[in-house]
């Protein structure tokens, strides 16, 4: 089965059916072939943004999704993460991207349009 990690903006835009979304993540996400890898950094994010009034999709939308659809897996900030986060991202991408790392399966990908994600070249990136 393959693993792809979701960044925040994809996991926000699927649920909101967002057109920046691109065609080949929302195939991804509607698979019931894969394992969504949801970093715990990601829900924060979801959480802080929803707050903040910068997305609109319910929290209570999002966090049903996470709970039950079985392809999810929430996976914790732990150690084990934060040894393996890349040193030229910032925090929140380094997360993301030591959580894929950190993974004890390989990571297919990282569903993400985030720029600095894929320069660093460490996980593959789906957009």
């Amino acid at each position: 089965m393959k693993i792809f990690v979701v960044d925040t903006h994809a996991l926000v835009w699927f649920l909101s059916n967002d057109k920046r979304l691109s065609p080949q993540v929302g195939d991804i996400l509607e698979s019931t072939e894969v394992c969504l890898l949801i970093p715990t950094i990601v829900l924060a994010e979801v959480t802080h943004l929803y707050r903040k009034g910068r997305i609109t999709s319910p929290l209570e939308k999002v966090w049903q999704f996470l709970q039950k659809d079985s392809r999810c897996i929430i996976y914790p900030i732990d150690f084990n993460v934060v040894l393996k986060m890349p040193v030229n991202l910032d925090i929140h991408d380094g997360l993301i991207v030591g959580t894929a790392l950190a993974y004890p399966t390989e990571v297919t990908g990282i569903l993400t349009c985030d720029e600095m994600i894929a320069q660093c070249g460490l996980v593959p990136v789906v957009w």
